[in-house]
């Protein structure tokens, strides 16, 4: 069994990340490699566990441990202090203490909330991320962000709490619906299109490979993703400077899942439509030509993925990007593209002048 190990360097927080194919099976075994002991709780949600939970669960009791499941409503619109307190409730019912441990099973939502829940519940244990889906196999089990939304914005509620380990197992990726899938690609467009342009070249020439989701051109790059993030999150571990690179595109993506309550996109749908607009104003302000511009909105396309704001008036983008994790200082950090493969952060005090470039307000 070929197993690529990519390591999360942050000193005595450091981590692997272990990918493979058909690897799921062995999580009992990395969970006794890690020392971890005391009752482990598998933290998934309706779709998934039907799917995965008894495999993890076998593996599990093979290595020796109580398994017990705590499973959750699935969905975004689901992200929830509601919610979350559906996992608190299943931990004390199963008497967990601080010698047990999460696994959160499922995609970027059940990651956020059970990597939450571990770094709050008896104030932390240990938690391992087993990552199902492409999107949060090469973004949100990656670097130790965690939490909820609020009604009023994303991910407002949360911690930096580090996992033990990340498992991927691309074959939980044969059962991602469809949209799941190509919603996935369109977070794996960002790290070419900001940090490594290879990359990004090797994305536009396996278009076709990666929608038939051929194993190799999967395995590169979740492999080649996971890497990148890595290493921004080895460099700044709680976004204090460079990790916010990793928010290309999130910016106006976070602002359409805001106005369109969670429902209306997909995350990786609204960070397309945010890419293709970063593009438009990283053109606007000559960081990048017209061809790279063009080559973002291509890939985009050939992804299956949306390019266009959903229409709200430009006050509502500006309510909602006011309230975005990146304003400082009656600012707003934005990430533009500078080419293909690298970056450039501008501070943004005009709203309305930023939106109207997008189109939005003229």
């Amino acid at each position: 069994m070929n197993v690529q190990h990519i390591e999360v360097a942050l000193g005595e927080r450091s981590y692997d990340i272990e990918l493979g194919v058909g690897i799921l099976g062995g999580v009992g075994a990395l969970c006794r490699a890690l020392g971890l002991s005391g009752t482990a709780a598998v933290v998934s949600n309706t779709t998934v566990a039907p799917l995965y939970f008894e495999t993890v669960r076998a593996s599990l009791e093979e290595a020796g441990y109580r398994a017990i499941e705590v499973i959750l409503p699935d969905g975004e619109a689901y992200k929830n202090s509601t919610t979350l307190n559906l996992i608190y409730d299943g931990l004390v019912d199963a008497s967990l203490d601080r010698g047990s441990f999460i696994l959160a099973l499922g995609g970027g939502v059940i990651g956020d909330m059970a990597g939450f829940a571990a770094a709050s519940f008896l104030r932390g244990i240990p938690f391992i991320q087993l990552p199902t889906t492409l999107l949060s196999q090469v973004d949100s089990s990656v670097g130790g962000k965690t939490g909820i939304n609020h009604p009023r914005g994303k991910n407002l509620i949360g911690a930096f709490y580090q996992p033990k380990a990340v498992l991927i197992d691309v074959n939980t990726l044969d059962t991602l619906p469809e949209r799941e899938y190509r919603s996935g690609l369109g977070e794996i467009v960002k790290y070419g299109a900001v940090l490594d342009g290879d990359f990004f070249t090797f994305l536009e020439q396996n278009v076709e490979k990666l929608l038939a989701r051929d194993k190799e051109a999967l395995i590169h790059a979740v492999a080649r993703s996971c890497a990148i993030k890595a290493k921004v999150v080895a460099l700044d571990e709680r976004e204090g400077g460079i990790r916010a690179v990793l928010n290309y595109g999130h910016t106006l993506g976070h602002a359409v899942e805001t106005l369109t309550e969670y429902t209306g996109y997909l995350h990786g749908e609204a960070v397309a439509i945010g890419m293709v607009q970063a593009a438009k104003i990283s053109h606007h302000y000559g960081y990048c030509s017209d061809s790279d511009r063009g080559r973002i909105d291509a890939l985009v396309g050939a992804l299956g993925l949306p390019a266009e704001l959903p229409a709200f008036p430009a006050e509502r983008y500006a309510e909602a990007l006011s309230h975005d994790k990146k304003v400082r200082d009656k600012g707003l950090l934005f990430i533009c593209n500078r080419g293909i493969g690298a970056y450039k952060m501008e501070r943004v005090t005009d709203l309305k002048a930023l939106l109207e470039i997008c189109g939005i307000g003229e």
